[in-house]
Formats: C-alpha cells, sequence, structure tokens
C-alpha cells in the first residue's frame, strides 16, 4: 500500500466524518452518511493496521472512530439500571463461567487446611515450633486469644476492619493473577497454613469444636470469596501463558475486565461475611444456630452462582461489560 496515495484518496471521507461528529443536530440524511462514513473510516483503519500501520495515523483514525462510534451509538451513561444488571446478571455469570477454577481452588486448599490441621495437632514438635507452651495455652484456655478475638472490638468498628482487610487481599488475588499468578499462590499458601495451624492447636488442646463454632459462621462464605478471587486471579495468570485462539491482547483485555469486575462483587460477598463474623459469630446464639446461619449464607451464594449465574451464562453473558461499552475488535488480514 502507498500510504501517501492512501491517504490524499480518502483524506475528504476523513474530514467530512470529523465535521459530522461535531455537529450537536443532524438531519436524517446526515445521519445515515454519518453511520455509512463511519463504516468506511473503520474499514480503512483495519487496512492500515494490516498493510501499513503508520503510528500516526492510526492513532488519528482511531480516535476520530471512536468519536463516531459514540456518535452513532449515542453516549450512555450509567446508573441503577448497569447496578442492578451487574448483580443480576453480569457478577453471577462471571462466578459460574470460572467455577472451573475457583471449585478446584477450593478443594485444593480445604485438602491442604486438613493436612496442615492433622499434623499440627498429631505432632507434639511441630506446635512446639510454631510457639512456647505458654503462649499455646494463652491461645487456647477458655477466654484466650482466639476466643476473645471476635468480642475484642465493638462490633460495628470489627465488621468495618474485616470487611476493608479481606476486600483488600481479594483485590489483591485479583489483580496479582496478571503477574502469572504467582502472588495468588502466595497469599492462598499463607491463607491455607493459618486455618490450619489454628484448626491443629485447638484441635490437640481439645477445643475443636469451640474453634469451628467460631470459624464456620463466617468463614464458609468468606472462605468462599477468598477462593473465587484466588481461581480468577489464577485464570487471569493463565491467559498471560495460554490466550487461546484469541490475540493475547484481546483475550487478556476481556479476561482482565471480567476479573477487576469481580471485586465489585465479592467486595459485597465479603461484607455480608464481616456483618456475620462481627454480629452473628460472638453472638450468645447456640452453636447450631450460629453454624445454620452461615450455612445459609454460602447456600444462598451458591444458589446464586449456579442457578442465576447458569441461566445468566446460557443466555450469552459472559460476565464482561456491555458490548456497547467494549473495544471495537476490527479485523485484520490473515
Amino acid at each position: 500500500m502507498d500510504l501517501d496515495v492512501f491517504v490524499t484518496a480518502h483524506q475528504a471521507e476523513w474530514a467530512r466524518l470529523d465535521g459530522l461528529c461535531r455537529r450537536r443536530r443532524l438531519t436524517g440524511a446526515e445521519v445515515d452518511e454519518l453511520v455509512d462514513l463511519y463504516q468506511r473510516v473503520t474499514t480503512h483503519l483495519s487496512q492500515i493496521q494490516s498493510a501499513a500501520p503508520d503510528p500516526t495515523l492510526v492513532g488519528r483514525l482511531t480516535s476520530l472512530v471512536a468519536r463516531a462510534r459514540s456518535a452513532v451509538t449515542g453516549a450512555r451513561t450509567g446508573g441503577w439500571h448497569d447496578a442492578g444488571r451487574y448483580f443480576a446478571t453480569t457478577f453471577p455469570a462471571a462466578l459460574y463461567r470460572a467455577r472451573r477454577w475457583w471449585v478446584p481452588t477450593a478443594l485444593v486448599s480445604l485438602a491442604l487446611v486438613a493436612a496442615v490441621a492433622v499434623w499440627v495437632a498429631g505432632h507434639p514438635d511441630v506446635r512446639a515450633a510454631i510457639a512456647a507452651p505458654d503462649q499455646l495455652r494463652e491461645m487456647t484456655r477458655p477466654g484466650g486469644e482466639y476466643e476473645a478475638y471476635y468480642s475484642s472490638h465493638p462490633a460495628s468498628s470489627f465488621a468495618a476492619q474485616v470487611w476493608t482487610n479481606n476486600a483488600w487481599a481479594a483485590a489483591l488475588c485479583l489483580v496479582g493473577g496478571v503477574l502469572l499468578g504467582l502472588p495468588v499462590l502466595y497469599a492462598l499458601a499463607g491463607n491455607i497454613i493459618n486455618i490450619g495451624l489454628g484448626i491443629g492447636v485447638m484441635a490437640a488442646a481439645g477445643r475443636l469444636d469451640l474453634f469451628l463454632g467460631l470459624l464456620l459462621p463466617h468463614g464458609m462464605l468468606e472462605l468462599t470469596a477468598v477462593f473465587v478471587a484466588a481461581g480468577m486471579g489464577l485464570r487471569l495468570g493463565w491467559t498471560v501463558v495460554d490466550p487461546g485462539p484469541r490475540t493475547r491482547g484481546t483475550a487478556l483485555a476481556e479476561e482482565g475486565r471480567a476479573t477487576i469486575g469481580m471485586i465489585i462483587g465479592l467486595t459485597a460477598v465479603l461484607l455480608v461475611s464481616g456483618i456475620l463474623e462481627a454480629f452473628v459469630t460472638p453472638s450468645p446464639l447456640p452453636t447450631w444456630a450460629r453454624i445454620g446461619i452461615g450455612a445459609a449464607a454460602e447456600a444462598l451464594f451458591l444458589v446464586y452462582v449456579f442457578v442465576v449465574g447458569r441461566r445468566a451464562h446460557h443466555m450469552g453473558d459472559i460476565g464482561d461489560v456491555e458490548q456497547a461499552d467494549r473495544t471495537d475488535e476490527l479485523p485484520v488480514a490473515a
């Protein structure tokens, strides 16, 4: 392609499209012309990207196409409709679509937690390496550190602190996936070890029932959110390695938008678990009632994923933003 000849041949069309994009009011004929020119210039941009990708010209036409696209489709502002759509279809669809990542992550993590707990509970020398006997007694005794933790602060401030910490950890897992998932594995390993140590130490002290009664009411939903964040982060990391039939840029853009979008939904899930941890876990309710409330919250979440999310996914929602908000994918020559 002779770029100078191409520019000379189509300069007038680009100038006309630019002029139409700047107008506030268009006649019916001008609207038709705007759509026709938008389609032509999109094709011109594709041809230049394929045959003679001059950075300056590509940037100029990309900007022109973007403005023309906005003029053709109309400006769209976010609102309650977008928030409702996100929680009704986009978020559950993203959860369901990523199930092959976060469900195995959860199962493997829980198996490792059990292995660590059994190892700690069955080996006094391991517990001695964790802390001195006096420290272990202080942690596990009635009214000790493990038991007092959940009632050591006012419930409202404790809920806010727990929510903020968990939401931040989930966000780091999601965003850290782009670094080949290594930060995700590190965070997941720390979580597994901490929970396994707690269960093992309390089991060795004969107080496992108390510990599970304090952990399960909020922990079922909280850990599920952590596993979802880890699974999504790992999927994003794998996309860097193997983007599949898409170009790596397209794959990362699509998976990245879905992953980053999960932060909003998981923050809401972790808000619920934070409320449970602050108000239900330390409450005087019987253990079976507290665990029952946590199990109900977990069951509702799973129904949300595997019923609502499955339906939304089968209707074509992939957990990405709406088509109108995505970047145009222009055809290129093979």
